[in-house]
Formats: structure tokens, C-alpha cells, sequence
């Protein structure tokens, strides 16, 4: 009987199940929001807040904890210095799902998955890109100025010279055979 194991299988072994879950994880942390199925964002909710309950602490301790379940440098440090401080008013909650409907190929159930406390740099980067003041009626604004190049003089011998070259062949395409060969060379890969 399995009274009391209740977990969401994902249709996938046991290792692949993990792996799949700590990747979506990962891509929570390092993209703030993603898209995925409801089934996975459910199965990964309970890891991600873990993680960020984690991160709160904020010692070598919790540090270690982290490295362990994610195996990543970087992530550990962007979720101790930038994620883990947006929500220390917060005791949970820190993740959230919304729903998008139904996927075209399969109809799996669409969701977005994203953090509550989303840090935005980029959307207020266009914003003061399109805020520059404009130009007043009385000024004129100036625009670089474009370098056109020199005409040069020709003499009118190297004007036939110019005219008379052959036009430039095409080489021929290589043969079917040769282009197999090029796909199977034995050289290695250097890295």
C-alpha cells in the first residue's frame, strides 16, 4: 500500500525527477520568472521556498545547505546578497504561480512561475532611455556629423583598365561525397 507518499512523480525516476526539479530551481533564482507547466511549478514550489528560507539565515552554515541541494558558487551568492534581502519582511510566500492556459501540442496546463519580490533594473533602463528630454522649439538639436569620402580623380587610361577586367567566377560547389567527408574528418576537438 502507499498510504502517505504523496509526492509529484512527473512521470520520471527518482534521479531524473531531482535532477529536473533543482534545474527549474536554478532558473527561478538566476532568470526571477519562467514558464512551465503547473505540475512542475508545483513539484519545485516546495524546494525554491526551502532554498530562500535558507538563504534568509544567512551564514556558512545555510550557505553550505544551499550548495549542496543547487552546486552552484553563483547562485549561493546571489541568493545571499541580492534575492534573500528582498524578502526578510517575509516568512513565507516567496514564490508564486500564475496560470496561462492550455499548451497547443499536448494541453499541458502553462503557468508562470516567478518570485514574489522581483527586482525590475531593465524595464527602468528603457523607461529613462525614452524620458530624455526632448529638443525645445528654440534649440536645434545636432546630429553627428557623417564623413563622406574624397572623390578621387581618374585618369581616363585607368578607367578602361577598371572596365576591361574579367568578371569573377563562382567556384563550383563541392561535390556531394565531399562535403560527407569534411563531417567525418578524425581531427579532435581542442579546448
Amino acid at each position: 500500500m502507499r498510504h502517505r507518499k504523496a509526492r509529484h512523480l512527473l512521470n520520471r525516476f527518482t534521479s531524473w525527477r531531482k535532477a529536473t526539479i533543482v534545474s527549474l530551481a536554478k532558473n527561478l533564482f538566476k532568470y526571477q520568472r519562467i514558464k512551465t507547466t503547473l505540475a512542475r511549478a508545483k513539484a519545485c514550489q516546495p524546494l525554491a521556498e526551502k532554498i530562500i528560507s535558507l538563504a534568509k539565515q544567512d551564514g556558512l552554515f545555510s550557505k553550505r545547505r544551499i550548495y549542496k541541494l543547487l552546486g552552484e558558487h553563483s547562485l549561493v551568492s546571489l541568493l545571499s546578497k541580492d534575492i534573500a534581502p528582498r524578502f526578510k519582511n517575509r516568512t513565507s510566500g516567496f514564490t508564486r504561480i500564475i496560470k496561462l492556459g492550455k499548451r497547443r501540442g499536448d494541453d499541458a496546463n502553462l503557468v508562470i512561475f516567478e518570485l514574489t519580490e522581483i527586482k525590475e533594473e531593465k524595464k527602468r533602463a528603457k523607461v529613462e532611455e525614452q524620458a530624455k528630454p526632448e529638443a525645445k522649439p528654440g534649440q536645434e538639436t545636432r546630429k553627428p556629423a557623417v564623413k563622406e569620402k574624397p572623390v578621387e580623380e581618374t585618369h581616363p587610361k585607368t578607367e578602361s583598365k577598371v572596365a576591361e577586367k574579367p568578371p569573377i567566377t563562382k567556384k563550383p560547389t563541392k561535390s556531394f561525397l565531399g562535403g560527407i567527408r569534411s563531417i567525418f574528418k578524425k581531427e579532435r576537438d581542442s579546448l
